[in-house]
Order: C-alpha cells, then structure tokens, then sequence
C-alpha cells in the first residue's frame, strides 16, 4: 500500500522510487495506461474530492471544485493523451551543411523522479496536473500535497494508491518541516506551487543540489479596463475572476485600473454581480467559499482594518453577521477604492476577496503603474480597441494575459502558464510541462564516411577547405 512519508523516511523513499526507475524507465505505453487508470479512477471520485476540499475550507462551492480541480485535471490528462505519442518521438532539426552529411535529432528523455510540492487553494488541480505531465513524460513522481488542506491531502493518498504502485508515486504529507526536507532533496526536477515567499526558500534549498525548478508564485495581477469599454461586462468578468474560490486564487484580479470618472459607475456594477451571484448573505450561500483557515481570515481583516484606520474608504458589497461571518470565516466580496501603495493589500498578494480599485486620468499612467511594480502572474486588458492592449503589452511583461476575460489562458492546454521574476520561473500545462519535465537531448548522428575526416593535422592541407567553411 502506498503508505504517507514522513521527514525520516523522505530519503528512503526517494531511492526507491529512483532505482525502480532506473530498472525501468516508463514506455510511453505504460504511461498512456497510467494516465487512462489515473483519469477513470479520478472520474469515479470527483464527489469525494469535492466533499473533501469542502471540509478543508468550511465550505467551498462544490461546483467550483469540480469546475476548477475536477474539470482542470481531466482536460489536462486528455491532452496528454492525445499528443503524448507525437510529442515523444524524437524531432528532426537541421545540423547545418558544415556537419554534412550528419543528421540532427532531439529526444524528449524522462529525467527520474520528480517532486511537486502542492499548495492548498485549488489542492488537487495542482496536485495533479504536475503530477500527470511529470508520468507523461516518463518519470517517476513524489508528491507533497499542502498541509492547509489535510481531508484532501489524504483523499490524493488514497487515489494514488489506488492508481499506482507505491514505487512509481509517493505521497509525503506532513508539516512545513516535511516541506523544507523535500525541497531539500536530490530529485531531477521540482514543481512548486505557493507564496513569492516561501518559493525563495524553496529555490534556496534546491540550489544545494542543483535541482532544476518550475516556480509557480504569485503577486499582484492588475485588471486595466481602457476609456470606452463597457463596465457592465468587465464587472461581470471581473467578478467571475476575483470572487471565483473567494478570491483565493493565484491568477485572480489583484487590483483593478480605471479611468477615474468611471470608479462610482464600477462600484455599482460589482454590487450589482454581487446580489445576482449569490443574493443574500444571510442566506445558506452554497456557491460562496469561505476563506480557507483562520490565519489567512486574520490577515485579511488585518488589512482592512488598516485602510480604514487610513482613512481609504472600504465598501462590502453585501452585509454579514458578524457573529457568523467570524464562526464560518465569512468574508464578503469588498472593495478598497483608491488606497495609497503603502498598504500592506497594495504590498502584498491579497489571495482573498478584496479588490482594490484606482482610478487613472490616463491609460499611459495605468501603463506605468503595472510597469513599476513586480512581473505579475497574470494581467488582464480590457479593450475595445487592439492599438489599445497592444500598447499595454508593450509596456509591460506577465506571466500570462487573458484580454477582455480573466483566468481562462490558465485553462487553455495549448498555452504554457508560469511566471516570470517574483511571480515565477518556468512554465508547464501541455507541451511546455512534457519539455520542461524532461531532458531536451541532442544527437548528433554521423556517416560512416564524412567531410569532417579532413579536418585534421597538418592542417596545411586543409586551407582551401578551411577558407570555404568560414564563408
């Protein structure tokens, strides 16, 4: 049975992951059956996942889990299917007429074992969606899923276990020290999920043994709805994206940039999407999540409280009792309008349902503002003109772009999605996880007889062809 590891078994389960890889590195036949297995088997529980991550958060929308986590992960395996044989042969590549008559190859080659450290907010997509790309491409996997959300944790055990062998996936759930001694280890790659924070620790405990990293951090994604865009439907999309999983979303609207004249007009347009999503908070409130655990319900009110002691003005967009919004950590969707950039909500990655909104007087001072700031994860233009997104992507660099929307290019398995700077490094989902997750090996293939025989001593000989290959 694929049993939990803990801190003083990490390294012996490692080394017997790794030498049954090496006894028998995964055909691609075992690894469409591998994932044919992970996808039905996953299929069947998708009612105890959901049932599972609810538990975790105090209540989290069923449909959101199974659109986000179970919808995500079975899209993502089926991709993997559909181009894992093609992607797995090896590529032609010219090797250039001086090499003549050589030929010219790259081979995606599985590297070995490799972990992925998961986080709690969308638990099982991140989860297993590393760890289905990692099996496609040949590798054995060790997963770490986030101590924040136990119930699920111990619903990933069990389906791994049902899935594969204890030699071929692991399981390590445990604390943060558990987290620290599995970044530290020897693996052949490492995906993590998690804070800009924590992902520099974890960067610094790989660079001991040269662990080849996939960072998928986070930051402050700005929305910029340009002059003449329609507020009716940014707001909708808007609030799709920032109050989707309560705002504990990594890609979620950070804060969002409009012209000035325009913000009452947005205010109302978000309380309207509010009442229309989930009517009254007094009511059962099914499809809103709660906020995932009391620490970051703490920090949250923490942070508006601070803005209102500044004087900014705080607006929630539906009233809640406040007995129980403290018992279910129940934080309704709210706005912060204009706060100064000192606030530790314009510091800080919120991951939380609270949306900072500034007014600008023009589109090159919104420009400027995301330009000034780190490399976010996501960004989002709003635009009913091209000249118009064009000059914001010019003018700054993201991780990801979804124009006119939000969150959806991290859907899209044809996309690679990662950061870039403080919001990450590398990328994967489809081809770019199969790449990043294997070895991009170079073979040279020459003729029994080549031109390159000639290039040898006395080189005296050779200047008339030495003068024709420097052409």
């Amino acid at each position: 049975m694929n049993e939990p590891a803990n801190v003083a078994t990490l390294d012996s389960t490692l080394a017997g992951l790794r030498a049954a890889w090496q006894r028998r590195r995964p055909p691609v036949e075992q690894r469409r059956a591998d994932l044919l297995r992970l996808r039905a088997v996953f299929k069947s529980r998708l009612e105890d996942m959901a049932s599972a991550i609810a538990a975790d958060f105090g209540h989290r929308s069923r449909h959101e889990s199974l659109l986000a986590d179970g919808m995500a992960v079975l899209g993502e395996i089926d991709h993997l299917l559909r181009h894992l044989r093609r992607w797995s042969r090896p590529r032609r590549v010219g090797a250039g007429w001086r090499l003549w008559p050589a030929r010219a190859e790259i081979r995606a080659v599985p590297l070995g074992v490799v972990g992925v450290i998961a986080p709690w907010n969308y638990p099982v997509n991140l989860a297993l969606v590393p760890l289905a790309t990692a099996i496609a491409a040949g590798n054995h996997v060790l997963l770490k899923p986030s101590e924040h959300a136990p119930r699920t944790a111990a619903f990933l055990r069990r389906l791994v276990a049902e899935v594969f062998p204890a030699d071929r996936v692991a399981v390590v759930e445990g604390d943060a020290e558990v987290a620290a001694a599995f970044a530290a280890l020897p693996l052949d790659h490492l995906v993590f999920t998690g804070s800009t924070a924590v992902g520099r620790r974890v960067m610094a405990a790989a660079a001991a043994n040269l662990t080849p990293l996939t960072l998928e951090l986070g930051g402050k994604s700005p929305a910029i709805v340009c002059p003449g865009y329609p507020l009716e439907s940014a707001a909708a999309r808007l609030a799709t994206g920032k109050w989707f999983n309560a705002g504990q979303t990594c890609i979620a609207p950070d804060y969002l940039l409009l012209p000035q004249a325009d913000l009452p007009a947005m205010t109302e347009a978000l309380r309207f999407e509010v009442n229309a999503r989930y009517g009254d908070f007094s009511g059962p409130l099914r499809d809103y999540t709660r906020v995932v655990n009391e620490r970051q319900y703490a920090r949250l009110l923490e942070w508006l409280d601070e803005a209102r002691a500044r004087g900014v003005q705080v607006l929630e967009l539906a009233t809640v009792d406040p007995d129980r919004a403290r018992a279910e950590r129940l934080l309704p969707p709210t706005l912060v309008l204009d706060p100064p950039a000192d606030l530790a909500l314009m510091r800080e990655e919120i991951f939380g349902p609270i949306l900072p909104v500034l007014g600008y007087r023009t589109l090159d001072e919104a420009i400027a503002h995301v330009a000034a700031g780190d490399r976010p994860l996501a960004l989002y233009p709003f635009s009913l003109e091209r000249s118009e997104v064009e000059r914001i992507l010019a003018g700054t660099v993201a991780g990801g772009v979804t124009v006119n929307d939000t969150l959806l290019h991290f859907a899209a398995n044809g996309l690679p999605f990662g950061g870039v700077g403080a919001s990450g490094m590398g990328a994967y989902h489809g081809r770019a996880g199969f790449d990043a997750m294997s070895k991009q090996l170079p073979v040279l293939w020459q003729r029994r007889r080549s031109a390159t025989d000639l290039l040898k001593p006395p080189y005296h000989r050779i200047d008339r062809l030495l003068g024709w290959l420097l052409r």
